[in-house]
């Protein structure tokens, strides 16, 4: 099928490879694909017409975009850029969709409705095109389709041929094929590179399509097609035609799946779309807000988006079907946001979970478990099969696995019986933070190394829930070594990360605040001596005090269960995040990440580009949401909702970021609209789940419960005091245990006379790769202990005398 050379009769097309390719708008109003496993297909949609297309993986685009062009004598119209655009679910819960493109001079109108077959790996687009001045017979309807096959524009290849006797469109690279027919004849076909003699080019000079250009090999290819929308038998079919496209691994497999789709039509493919997701929605808790026929189900929205991003052989979930300000992205962005970053993942299956999807949320777990790392952690982002696209380390990313299982074991998703399944998984993760913590190298915003709110929160509450499951198995010590390792970190919270007395404490009137992040230097004196890369920003160099960076990070300290929400401390950083990163709109309050953020738009909204100018998230939104309810404002937090729902698209989508600037119609940033990041982010949208099962319950659903009764309605006692090579510390308070921890077998030589005498103690084994020896130094008062290590394996000394005074 495959033309290896220029057939007879066809013309090479000018302008080979073609321009630069581009991906395009991350701003989607529409994103679908059918609960069918037989269907590995998922399609999005913007501005009238469909986006990127991904089969047959979740992570791998095969389509920039197809849309549609519209000709008449002397006439020549684009309905992406020509026409005004209406988006409409066909049901709610059900990611089939009605777009309705009508030209802005009045002369047509193009009806779609838009869905993918459950059978198969086809997307179906049923058009009707309607004359609104002058006949049908005046116009000309044209396909237009860059197929990005290698998951980028370059290096595809397209053609126009026949299979089995029926005209088609077909592209192929990197092992994949696409194959595009219709139910009407094709008047005219083309294949051509992008930017020179693709069919847009041919068309809006006047000239048709080029039928010569038969085949387009090795570059940015687009295929093109003119429609015959008057070849219809009744009246009630002209301007009607059922467009499909199709993916294999070879151009007939794909072209037998397109034609299957074809063959059987519309009205049987739509219906079993439409109960398999009837079905689903059907199983999920009735969290619907009061019912309004003339308004979104939001919930039904949301809980589709969720599924949509799931990939049903895996159980993993992408951050999203887009690539952020994808119209200025070239293929040096293959990974977009279609891939699994585990912090989103984890906060997903939350929200899959908070709806009584708890299979679904399950199945994530079975997911993370296969693709942890060897050493216990995951990768910072990776594609669905757990190869690393980035390699950074994200401490909370290790713990939220943990969190997650702990959540289906409370909910009855996991049985007693079935615990010992995930045992091992979460004894390494549980292992890797101990060794690794608690700062991590990189933040929640994958920025910025040191003490984070947000990660010490999330890493204290995963090793409580791991030491509840080791416990359960029957490993009492482990247990409690992990429980003490977190009282001790949580002890230290205010030390890494609570300023006092700065400017901004004095202005507001109270005494302290927790800051976004504070580098990981033991014996730091002061936050006001600790200075924080701001990475994102045209001045790349440019520095924060540290006890002046704020970030809404911070209320994860509540959020999972470490502080109370009245804590004075909490409230002090209340006051701080309100005046330095809050923004009232029309349709309510939304906050930035941090002061100083770089990750937007640039100023008079030219897109991100490795700097810029932070915006909105209505994500945090939904998370302050969560601390007014556990503050006892329920009403707020409905107020919160509210604002959360105000900033999604028309068809319910929740964006990454809000503009925040006056109107910059030209670059369609509105105040208070989607920006040009990501759409839908699906991190919001879970998060608008919980949000509603937290309302629905009066608590917070996703709270942790064994943080919030150790730290917040009871005490510990005192933990151990850890010293480390890697965290060396030259005093300590009496009354407490000295705990040497180091990482292999070693023999701890210590002495409390000045080396008068010594003792020589052996470190025990965690079993978390953590070999620990206790000093007894509760009993002394003000005193100096000496010590020096012994390294079993190697051994050797380790030829330093280390000091630590009790004071």
């Amino acid at each position: 099928m495959a033309f290896p050379t220029l057939p007879p009769g066809s013309v090479a097309p000018p302008g080979a490879p073609g321009i630069e390719p581009r991906w395009t708008s991350s701003d989607k109003s529409a994103v679908g694909t059918s609960v069918s496993s037989a269907s590995c297909v998922w399609f999005t949609a913007s501005h009238g017409i469909l986006n990127e297309i991904y089969a047959p993986r979740l992570d791998m685009a095969c389509v920039r975009d197809f849309g549609f062009v519209v000709t008449a004598e002397g006439y020549f119209s684009e309905e992406k850029r020509d026409a005004d655009h209406s988006v409409q679910a066909i049901e709610d819960g059900v990611p089939a969709f009605r777009l309705i493109n009508t030209a802005r001079d009045g002369r047509y109108r193009i009806t779609k409705t838009i869905f993918s077959d459950p059978e198969r790996e086809v997307v179906l687009q049923d058009i009707r095109f309607e004359a609104l001045t002058g006949s049908l017979s005046d116009y000309r309807l044209h396909a237009l389709v860059a197929p990005h096959l290698v998951n980028g524009g370059a290096d595809n290849t397209g053609w126009y041929a026949d299979f089995k006797g029926r005209p088609m469109l077909f592209a192929e690279g990197s092992g994949r094929s696409l194959a595009i027919a219709a139910s009407v004849p094709w008047l005219a076909r083309s294949a051509g590179y992008v930017g020179i003699s693709d069919g847009w080019q041919t068309l809006s000079r006047g000239e048709g399509l080029k039928e010569e250009y038969r085949y387009a090999a090795s570059g940015n290819v687009a295929l093109s097609g003119t429609l015959d929308i008057q070849s219809g038998g009744s009246q009630s079919d002209q301007g009607r035609a059922l467009v499909a496209i199709g993916f294999g691994t070879q151009p007939e497999e794909a072209a037998l799946r397109t034609l299957l789709s074809l063959e059987q039509g519309v009205e049987p493919a739509l219906k079993r779309y439409r109960n398999g997701w009837r079905d689903w929605q059907a199983g999920l808790l009735a969290l619907d807000e009061p019912h309004d026929p003339d308004k979104l189900n939001r919930y039904r929205v949301s809980t589709s988006v969720l599924a949509t991003h799931r990939d049903d052989a895996s159980g993993a979930i992408i951050a999203s079907l887009s690539i952020p300000w994808g119209f200025n992205k070239s293929d040096d962005d293959l990974g977009g946001y279609h891939l699994v970053w585990t912090r989103d993942l984890v906060e997903t299956a939350g929200g899959l979970l908070a709806a009584g999807a708890a299979a679904d949320a399950r199945s994530v777990l079975d997911y993370l478990t296969v693709i942890q790392e060897a050493d216990g952690h995951w990768v910072q982002n990776a594609w669905l099969d757990g190869r690393p696209y980035w390699n950074g380390i994200q401490m909370d990313e290790t713990a939220f696995p943990i969190l997650l299982y702990d959540m289906l074991l409370r909910s009855g998703a996991i049985g007693a019986l079935e615990t010992g399944r995930y045992l091992p998984m979460i004894e390494a993760a549980a292992g890797y933070i101990v060794r690794n913590g608690p700062a991590t190298q990189e933040d929640r915003w994958e920025e910025d190394a040191g003490y984070s709110p947000f990660t010490l929160a999330v890493e204290i509450a995963g090793l409580l829930a791991a030491a509840d499951a080791v416990e359960a198995a029957g490993r009492l010590d482990a247990a409690q070594y992990l429980r003490e390792v977190a009282d001790g970190w949580n002890d230290r919270i205010e030390e890494w990360t609570y300023a006092t007395d700065t400017e901004l404490s004095r202005s507001l009137g109270v005494e302290g605040y927790y800051v976004r992040i504070a580098s990981a230097t033991e014996g730091r004196l002061s936050l006001r001596r600790d200075f924080i890369p701001i990475r994102n920003r045209d001045d790349l160099g440019e520095v924060v005090e540290a006890d002046l960076l704020i970030s809404p990070d911070a209320l994860a300290l509540v959020r999972f269960g470490l502080r109370a929400a009245n804590d004075p401390r909490i409230l002090g950083t209340v006051a701080a995040i309100d005046a330095e990163l809050r923004r009232d709109l029309p349709a309510g309050p939304y906050w930035y990440r941090y002061n100083d953020d770089g990750y937007g738009e640039r100023i008079g909204g030219a897109p991100f580009a490795g700097s810029g100018v932070g915006r909105l998230w209505p994500l945090l939104t939904g998370e302050r949401a969560h601390y007014e309810l556990a503050a006892g404002r329920a009403e707020e937090a409905r107020r919160m909702l509210a604002a959360l729902e105000a900033s999604a698209s028309e068809g319910g989508l929740l964006p990454e970021q809000i503009w925040d600037s006056e109107d910059v119609p030209e670059r369609e940033l509105f105040l208070g609209r989607p920006s040009g990041s990501a759409m839908p982010l699906v991190w919001a949208h879970a998060e608008h789940i919980k949000l509603l099962r937290s309302l629905r319950d009066g608590m917070i659903f996703d709270m942790p419960p064994q943080t919030f009764a150790r730290y917040v309605a009871a005490e510990p006692a005192p933990a151990p005091f850890s010293w480390r090579l890697t965290a060396r510390r030259d005093q300590m308070p009496s009354g407490r245990r000295l705990r040497i921890e180091l990482p292999e077998p070693a023999l701890v030589r210590w002495s409390t006379d000045s080396w008068a005498s010594a003792t020589d103690s052996p470190c025990r084994d965690t079993g978390f790769g953590t070999h620990v020896f206790d000093l007894p130094t509760q009993t002394l008062g003000p005193s100096r202990i000496d010590f020096t290590i012994f390294w079993k394996d190697a051994q050797r000394w380790e030829g330093v005398d280390f000091m630590i005074e009790v004071v």
